[in-house]
Formats: C-alpha cells, sequence, structure tokens
C-alpha cells in the first residue's frame, strides 16, 4: 500500500481521541478530581481533539464502586456534570469491556446520554460476544469502535478472519492495539496496512492504539498513520497503565491541521499531570516496562515491580524470563 500522505499533508479523515481519563484511570484506580476532568475537557476542546475518552462502562456487578473512581463506570449523569449538553464540535466515548459490562442495562439509548461512542475492548477469542455488543449499541444509536487488545500475540490469520467477521457488522473502526507495547513500527505498518485493507473493503475505518514500553508509541502511531489509519488514541503526557501510551503533545505538534493546537494541552501537564506524579501515581517508561514489551507479554509484573519501588531489575528481567518459560 502507497503511504497516505507526507509531512505537510493536511489529512481530512483523522481523528485524535484523548484517552488520558480511561488508560491512566488504571494508574490511580480512576480517582481523579472534577476539576481535572473539567481542565482537560476544556482543553481537549481549544486543541482541536476530536473525541474525549471518559473512561470505562465497567459492570457494578463485577467490581465495588467504593473501590473506584467513578469514572470506572462512566453513569451518564456524572458525564453531564462535565460536559452539559456538550455543544461543541468534539464527542464523548467510553469504552466497555466484552465480559465486563452490563451493556444492555448500563448503555442506555444514545438520545438519553452524553455519548456518541461505544469502543468495545476484546481480546481475539471473544469476537462473538464483542459483535454482540456492537449490535446492540449500533441499534441504540451510538457509533462504535471494536478495538482488539493484545494483537502482537494474535495469529494473522485469525486477525483476518475476525476483521472478516467484524465487517458484517455496523462498527465504525477496527483498532490495532498494543496492549504490551511490544510492536516495532514495521511491525506497526504491517497491521495497519492489513487493517486498512479490510477496512476498506468493508467500508469502516481503522484507528491504533499504542504502548510506551520500549519508547515506540508515538513512532508506531505515525508509522500507522502513515499507511492510512485514521483514529489516533493519544493521551496527556503520555499518562496510562504501566509504561503509557503515545503522548497527546507529541501528536498534536506533529499533525499539520492548523485545527489541532498543543498550547492548552500544556497547560494541563503543567496544572495536572505533574502534580499527580509529585503525588505518587505512576507511570511512563522504565525498564520494567521495556523488558515486557520486549518478551510482549503483559506488564502485570512490572506494573508490581514498579508499585513495589525495587531497584533489581536484573533480578527481575531473570524472573520474568522465569515465568515467560515456565
Amino acid at each position: 500500500m502507497a503511504q497516505k500522505g507526507n509531512l505537510l499533508t493536511v489529512r481530512k479523515d483523522l481523528r485524535v481521541v484523548d484517552a488520558t481519563i480511561r488508560d491512566g484511570g488504571l494508574c490511580n484506580d480512576f480517582r481523579f478530581e472534577d476539576k481535572f476532568i473539567k481542565d482537560l475537557y476544556k482543553a481537549n476542546i481549544r486543541a482541536g481533539v476530536d473525541y474525549m475518552e471518559f473512561g470505562y462502562k465497567a459492570s457494578k456487578e463485577i467490581f465495588k464502586e467504593e473501590d473506584f473512581g467513578k469514572w470506572k463506570f462512566c453513569n451518564d449523569n456524572d458525564i453531564r456534570e462535565i460536559v452539559g449538553d456538550n455543544n461543541t464540535d468534539m464527542k464523548i466515548a467510553v469504552m466497555a469491556d466484552v465480559g465486563r459490562t452490563d451493556f444492555k442495562n448500563d448503555i442506555i439509548p444514545k438520545n438519553e446520554s452524553p455519548i456518541d461512542l461505544i469502543r468495545v475492548a476484546t481480546y481475539i477469542n471473544t469476537i462473538p460476544a464483542a459483535v454482540e455488543m456492537i449490535e446492540d449499541a449500533a441499534r441504540k444509536g451510538y457509533e462504535t469502535t471494536i478495538n482488539i487488545m493484545a494483537v502482537s500475540k494474535a495469529k494473522t490469520e485469525d486477525i483476518v478472519s475476525a476483521l472478516d467477521i467484524l465487517g458484517q457488522t455496523p462498527v465504525n473502526a477496527f483498532y490495532i492495539v498494543d496492549s504490551y507495547g511490544s510492536l516495532y513500527p514495521e511491525q506497526a505498518r504491517h497491521l495497519a496496512e492489513l487493517y486498512t485493507e479490510k477496512a476498506e473493503q468493508y467500508g469502516k475505518v481503522s484507528g491504533i492504539h499504542a504502548h510506551n514500553n520500549q519508547q515506540l508509541a508515538f513512532a508506531n502511531t505515525i508509522e500507522a498513520m502513515t499507511q492510512g489509519v485514521s483514529f489516533l488514541d493519544a493521551t496527556v503526557d503520555g499518562m496510562g497503565r504501566g509504561a503509557g501510551n503515545c503522548a497527546l503533545e507529541l501528536l498534536l505538534g506533529f499533525l499539520k491541521n492548523p485545527k489541532y493546537r498543543v498550547e492548552p494541552i500544556l497547560k494541563v501537564i503543567e496544572n495536572h499531570t505533574h502534580k499527580l506524579k509529585e503525588k505518587g501515581v505512576k507511570w511512563g517508561y522504565d525498564i520494567p516496562y521495556m523488558l515486557t514489551g520486549q518478551y510482549n507479554t503483559h506488564p502485570r509484573p512490572a506494573i508490581s515491580f514498579v508499585k513495589e519501588d525495587r531497584k533489581d531489575i536484573y533480578n527481575f528481567s531473570n524472573e520474568l524470563y522465569d515465568i515467560i518459560n515456565s
């Protein structure tokens, strides 16, 4: 596939998605102050961000409300307290995990909700359940994406089969999700070619959500973009689970469309995310996350290592090797 655009090109199909509250919420159990959420909402509007993801629509039967902040559940009234009627060009998104969302009850009709986009998160082996969720959300009037997690672990033939199944649904976008931060740009390009080809076949678009375990989240995002990927996820200050994500300020500074501005996001970093770090909320590139990325495995052991403030990275490397090869 020929490269789509160049460094001077403005692509009208691009959509920037701010995932700070959802992915960043995994760092602090979604316990954000309302001022942070309101300031981020206003900054995203000024920055030209196309979608702001508020968090998860998690099942209250599975997760206890007292164990998390409200953005784990994204009650419609809580979102309305921030956005009102959201009379802006920016749309509101939430994520719904397969098997962890009471979608039939908690996702109400679009005409009663401030939410515009339901992002269905699935693994390759739960595609049928994801299809049910997509169809339910579409019937209720929502835009939808399908975010196939841990794609670096999936076989190409399984990805093709999944995309062919999903192509028959009303889903709007197929998402590449580098959950383990293990992809290199060449691999991101290959997946972007595959996803974009399938998206065009079925009248969809494609997206990417990258993690920064090997400091490649930004590189992988713009590499996928050159191959035609349209929906680009990023987070303020790279805030996200473990090593974090493609930094929103990097992405906005790179894109040539004059609608995008980085300055409002710098204010959020100055006033909020740096202070979260000072309070002990941890995210960002670190050697333990690099190791899980290189091993193409879930960052859970690295997250524990960092939380325990361990320094014995050589021992951790050996422990991780034993875990992977046991």
